[in-house]
C-alpha cells in the first residue's frame, strides 16, 4: 500500500527537488510514521505491544527507504532525459549553460 499509493503521491517530481539536509530528515520521519500506522505494533510473548523500530522498518521495506528511492528516481530521470534528441526542448534547457 505505501510502495504504490502513498509514497507516489509524497514523491511526485522528485527529480526535480533540491534534497537539503533538513528535508531528507522530514521525508525520513514521515515515512516512518506512516509505516509504523501500516504495520502497526507487535505482540510480544508476554502481552506487551511495542512498536516497530526503525530498523525493523527498514528490514520489511528491503532497506528501500524514501531518500533512496527519490535518488533512484533522478538517477533515472538523468538517463532519460540524456537519451532526449538533442532538438528536445527539455534537453535544450539541460545542456544551456553546461559546456559541451
Amino acid at each position: 500500500m505505501y510502495k504504490t499509493s502513498v509514497r507516489p503521491v509524497v514523491t511526485y517530481a522528485c527529480e526535480t527537488w533540491l534534497l537539503k539536509e533538513n528535508i531528507k530528515t522530514k521525508l525520513r520521519v514521515f515515512e516512518s510514521k506512516v509505516l509504523r500506522r501500516i504495520y502497526g505494533p507487535t505482540k510480544e510473548n508476554d502481552g506487551t505491544w511495542l512498536i516497530k523500530s526503525n530498523e525493523e522498518l527498514n528490514r520489511l521495506t528491503g532497506n528501500k527507504n524514501i531518500t533512496n528511492h527519490i535518488k533512484a528516481q533522478r538517477l533515472a530521470w538523468f538517463g532519460y532525459e540524456h537519451r532526449m534528441p538533442d532538438n528536445s526542448m527539455v534537453k535544450k534547457k539541460y545542456t544551456s549553460g553546461h559546456p559541451h
